[in-house]
C-alpha cells in the first residue's frame, strides 16, 4: 500500500484544496504537514508576525503622511475618497500576495534543497501531492493572518467606511491561494538562493504599479491594459471595491481570475513536487 492510497482525514483548508485538484483520497493528509508548520512557528513567533508590519508601515507613512499632502482622490468609477482610504485596501492584498509568497518559495526550498524535509515525509502516510497542498494551505493561512491584522489596524485607523469590509477578508485568502500556489510552483524550478532575486524582480514591479497608490487612469492609455493582467492589480480591485463598498458584478471577474491562477498553479505545484520527490 502507497502514501497515496491511505484514506484521508476529512476538514481544514489542506483537505478543501485537495478536494479542487486531481489527487487520490489520501491528499486529506496534508492537514498534517500543515499542523507541523504551525508547531514549529511557535517557537520562531517573531519571524511570523515580523510581516505583519510592512503593510502598517507603508498604510501610516503614505496613506496617512502622504495623503494629508495629497488630500482626496477620485477612483476609476469617479467616487472620491480621501487618500489613505484608497491606499488601504491595496496594501491589505499586497500583505497577502507577500506572506503568501515568501512563504512558499524561501521557506519551502529551504525544506527541499537544504533541510530535505520531504524526504523524510515521505517515509510517513503522506505523499508528494500532500506536500504540495499542505505548504500551499500554510502559505495561504500565513498570508491570511497578516490580512486579518491589516484590517483590523486600518479599522483602529479610520479608513475603513464600509460593513463589506469584512468580505475582504475571505478575498485576501483567495489572492494568498493564487499567489501560494504559482510560487510554490515556481520554487520548484529555483536551483540557488541567487533565483530568488527574479522573485523580487516579478513582485516590486507589481507592488508598485498594480493600481496600488494610484488609480488605473492615471496611467497612459497604452499601459493600462498591461496593468489589468496582472494577478495583484486584480487582488487589489477586489479588495478595494469590498472596503469600500462597491460590490458589483466586477467583483466575480478578479474572483475568477484568482481562483483560476491558483488552481492551475495548485495543479501544476503538485505534479512538480511529485517528480522531483520521486525521480
Amino acid at each position: 500500500m502507497t502514501a497515496t492510497d491511505v484514506t484521508s482525514r476529512r476538514g481544514g483548508p489542506a483537505h478543501m484544496l485537495a478536494r479542487a485538484l486531481p489527487m487520490p483520497a489520501g491528499a486529506g493528509l496534508a492537514r498534517t504537514l500543515v499542523e507541523r508548520n504551525a508547531r514549529a512557528f511557535r517557537h520562531v513567533w517573531v519571524v511570523l508576525v515580523s510581516g505583519f508590519f510592512e503593510p502598517i508601515f507603508y498604510l501610516f507613512s503614505l496613506g496617512v503622511g502622504l495623503g494629508a499632502l495629497i488630500g482626496s482622490v477620485a477612483t476609476d468609477d469617479g467616487r472620491v475618497v480621501e487618500y489613505a482610504v484608497f491606499v488601504a485596501p491595496a496594501l491589505m492584498a499586497s500583505a497577502a500576495m507577500n506572506g503568501a509568497v515568501f512563504d512558499s518559495t524561501f521557506n519551502v526550498f529551504f525544506k527541499l534543497k537544504y533541510a530535505r524535509l520531504y524526504d523524510s515525509v515521505l517515509s510517513t502516510p503522506l505523499g508528494p501531492r500532500d506536500v504540495a497542498v499542505g505548504e500551499i494551505s500554510w502559505a495561504l493561512i500565513r498570508g491570511l493572518l497578516y490580512s486579518v491584522a491589516f484590517l483590523v489596524v486600518a479599522t483602529a485607523a479610520g479608513v475603513v467606511t464600509s460593513w463589506s469590509a469584512l468580505l475582504a477578508i475571505p478575498a485576501a485568502s483567495l489572492i494568498g491561494f493564487a499567489f501560494a500556489a504559482v510560487g510554490m510552483a515556481a520554487t520548484t524550478f529555483m536551483r540557488s538562493w541567487q533565483d530568488f532575486d527574479y522573485v523580487q524582480l516579478v513582485l516590486l514591479p507589481m507592488f508598485l504599479f498594480s493600481a496600488t497608490f494610484y488609480p488605473l487612469s492615471t496611467y497612459p492609455d497604452g499601459l493600462q491594459w498591461l496593468v489589468q493582467v496582472t494577478p495583484l492589480y486584480h487582488g487589489v480591485a477586489l479588495v478595494r471595491d469590498l472596503m469600500l463598498g462597491d460590490v458589483g458584478a466586477g467583483v466575480l471577474v478578479h474572483v475568477a481570475y484568482l481562483a483560476v491562477m491558483g488552481l492551475v498553479g495548485a495543479v501544476f505545484a503538485a505534479r512538480r513536487v511529485e517528480r522531483l520527490l520521486l525521480t
